[in-house]
């Protein structure tokens, strides 16, 4: 009797496989742990559905002021919801009260206005590294792979959301940031373009985010 075929041993696999717990198959997004983005759509693009817990996601606006924070307004929700606090590092502008308050994020934001660049991105990693805060946002024009591997390396520490965002002129450089995003303005909406995503899909969707970061 001829033994198996490749194929058929495959196919008889399959099923064990299956019944194994935290085995990945090469056509499925890679197992992570993630928090919903609140948007059905963007979900589906990211892998394990969703923002990953413990690893950096960066985003680059094009433009400011078009909803970079807002994207997050769902997910940063929930975690002020189950008391979780919310860390802003460097924002180019001062959080506006009225709209953190009016989204359900206060009293849970806070805020650290470090100096300069270098100081900011230590802030950062320290945070993250503690676990204490169920989300940093850095804002940074760090370029060097370096310093987004030390937070890449802080996120997995703490495990913790990890959110960077850099200016557009850094989209011309690699990034070790587990998912890079691109936001753009479009009438009525935030267009969301993933360029990059360790075990997930590119893309882009329309989210009807309202700009009054």
């Amino acid at each position: 009797m001829p033994p198996p075929s490749p194929i058929s041993r495959s196919r008889s696999l399959t099923p064990l496989l299956q019944e194994i717990p935290g085995v990945w198959r090469g056509h499925e997004l890679a197992p992570v742990k993630a928090r919903s983005t609140g948007h059905m759509a963007l979900d589906a693009l990211l892998p394990g559905g969703g923002w990953p817990i413990g690893a950096l996601t960066e985003f680059i606006p094009l433009i400011e002021g078009i909803g970079e924070v807002a994207v997050l307004q769902v997910a940063l929700k929930r975690l002020c919801d189950e008391k979780r606090h919310i860390v802003f590092v460097r924002p180019p502008y001062i959080p506006y009260a009225p709209a953190l308050l009016s989204a359900g994020l206060l009293p849970r934001v806070l805020w650290i206005d470090a100096a300069h660049d270098e100081d900011a991105r230590w802030a950062a990693e320290q945070t993250l590294r503690e676990g204490a805060a169920g989300a940093v946002l850095l804002w940074s024009h760090a370029v060097a792979d370096r310093a987004l591997r030390r937070l890449q390396l802080a996120a997995e520490e703490g495990q913790s959301l990890a959110f960077i965002y850099r200016p557009a002129v850094t989209l011309n450089n690699s990034s070790p940031a587990a998912l890079r995003i691109v936001l753009r303005p479009a009438p009525g909406a935030l267009g969301v373009e993933v360029v990059k995503a360790r075990g997930g899909r590119m893309g882009a969707v329309f989210l009807p985010v309202h700009t009054h970061d």
